[in-house]
């Protein structure tokens, strides 16, 4: 069914975009086997914008039989690199000359704002793109000596059928992340996007078979993670699974791994990420970035800076500064406002569940600094809020809270802060704030984080590689090191004089 969506009308979008909402399987647009659907939301109204159709386990079977078949005949070893490298070139081709109505799509499914899905969510999509393009024909192997009359190669295989499973924060990035090495590797994929945002996913699957892609090759089905995510986990015929998302999902990935084929699985999970503010940082500069680490987005970001430990030299001054840019932060908005407004959160569960985090910080006798509540009756915004007073062992310190929310902790001396920021159960981000480029070096090195990121807030480059340490996760987007989780190495010895 192609629905046509005609609620864009203001000076950043007018007009109207229709949208396929069946599942592409095989290059066609197909209903489900079982007919189950699926209502997408506005975020900021709670309005029902449609509904899609939502994929179950046959509909998973059909997928990875399709791409199997592509992966045998039109695709992987099928191929060559160079061909690889032109149809990733020519689909970031085509984002760019559609990147308005699909960033439209995502303004409205996701509460985000236009300009910035357009600015910087899309130019990353595009940039992975076109970086893996620029790869796909430059996979190579070793030549290893081992013995006189025998030498060992080393070649880089596709996989064969990977599962990608991508969250609602960032739909079209995200998955670009997974999709672009995946297809420059030779792999073919089985994508299943969120439910909750699904309708940039289903415009981009017209993209990929304008694109010149063979049917099967990418195939994207919408469904429950309850649903069509545990028959993508648990089939057999999938070789890797490529997940963002919970912690609490990545460990039934990985259970469900090892119960069926034992597929491998790149996870990047949830996160709870220091911020450390020393009394020689630039502090405009440290409550900007800070500020912009913990409220885009509605702090729906997995490496969000949540937690802010502040130096006890300048703590009241930077106190102070955030503060009021919580303060600056609490406008709500559509995702068409002409100016960029507070995002929502994505839906009603999600704000109930921030919400109940709220309530637990009050209830463990946090003092709310600012915020603490809901924006509004319309839609699904709650304040920019800052937690003091807190201790290490309430709820709101150690569990990822994925809203608008932040705790902030005083601290004297290097050891004390690095020591806390360390005693947590995750590993994903960290973002440090100082001009002693000693103390720079001694804390990238000392944090326990897949990433550091010193004097700005974390932000991602398609050629650094992105992914965490313990319940992080393991595996990397992004960069050189993520074609490595795409690739199987055959070592071939070459016995060319020794005789038994």
């Amino acid at each position: 069914m192609t629905i046509h969506i005609q609620q864009f009308d203001n000076s950043l979008f007018k007009g109207s975009v229709s949208v396929n909402t069946n599942l592409f399987i095989d290059g066609e647009f197909v209903d489900p086997l079982e007919r189950h659907n699926v209502e997408v939301t506005d975020p900021t109204t709670g309005k029902v914008i449609t509904t899609i159709a939502a994929g179950g386990k046959k509909d998973i079977d059909r997928a990875v039989e399709a791409a199997q078949k592509a992966s045998r005949t039109t695709w992987g070893k099928n191929v060559s690199g160079a061909h690889r490298s032109h149809l990733l070139f020519k689909l970031a081709e085509l984002m760019e000359q559609h990147c308005d109505e699909l960033a439209a799509l995502e303004a409205l499914d996701s509460g985000k704002h236009y300009i910035y899905v357009k600015a910087i969510d899309f130019a990353s999509a595009i940039g992975n793109l076109k970086y893996y393009a620029g790869w796909a024909d430059k996979l190579s192997g070793k030549t290893i000596e081992t013995e006189p009359d025998k030498f060992v190669y080393t070649i880089r295989e596709p996989i064969g059928v990977v599962g990608a499973i991508t969250p609602w924060n960032f739909p079209m990035t995200i998955a670009c992340w997974k999709l672009a090495p995946a297809l420059a590797t030779g792999n073919c994929v089985v994508l299943k996007p969120s439910e909750v945002t699904p309708l940039g996913m289903l415009k981009f699957a017209e993209l990929i078979r304008e694109a010149g892609f063979p049917p099967g090759v990418v195939n994207i089905v919408p469904g429950l993670g309850s649903v069509a995510g545990q028959a993508l986990v648990e089939h057999p015929g999938v070789g890797k699974i490529a997940f963002t998302g919970s912690t609490l999902t990545g460990r039934k990935i990985m259970q469900s791994s090892g119960n069926s084929n034992l597929k491998r699985v790149g996870l990047e999970l949830g996160g709870k990420s220091p911020n450390i503010i020393f009394d020689d940082a630039d502090i405009e500069q440290a409550v900007k970035w800070t500020a912009l680490g913990l409220f885009h987005h509605a702090g729906q970001i997995c490496a969000a800076g949540t937690k802010i430990y502040i130096q006890e030299g300048v703590y009241d001054k930077v106190m102070e500064q955030l503060v009021a840019a919580a303060k600056a932060s609490a406008n709500p908005g559509t995702g068409f406002d002409l100016t960029p407004q507070l995002d929502p959160v994505v839906s009603q569960t999600q704000l109930d569940r921030v919400l109940g985090y709220i309530s637990s910080g009050k209830d463990q006798g946090a003092k709310v600094a600012v915020g603490g509540g809901r924006l509004g009756k319309e839609g699904y915004f709650i304040e920019p809020t800052l937690f003091t007073d807190v201790k290490p062992d309430m709820k709101i310190v150690k569990e990822e809270i994925f809203g608008p929310v932040g705790v902030v902790i005083k601290f004297k001396t290097e050891e004390e802060v690095l020591q806390a920021a360390n005693d947590s159960t995750y590993g994903l981000s960290a973002c440090i704030y100082t001009k002693d480029l000693d103390r720079v070096a001694r804390f990238t090195s000392a944090l326990e984080s897949g990433s550091v990121h010193v004097n700005m807030a974390s932000m991602s480059d398609r050629r650094a590689p992105t992914g965490g340490f313990k319940q992080s996760g393991f595996g990397k987007d992004q960069g050189e090191y993520a074609l490595e989780d795409y690739t199987n190495i055959k070592a071939v010895t070459i016995n060319h004089g020794q005789r038994l």
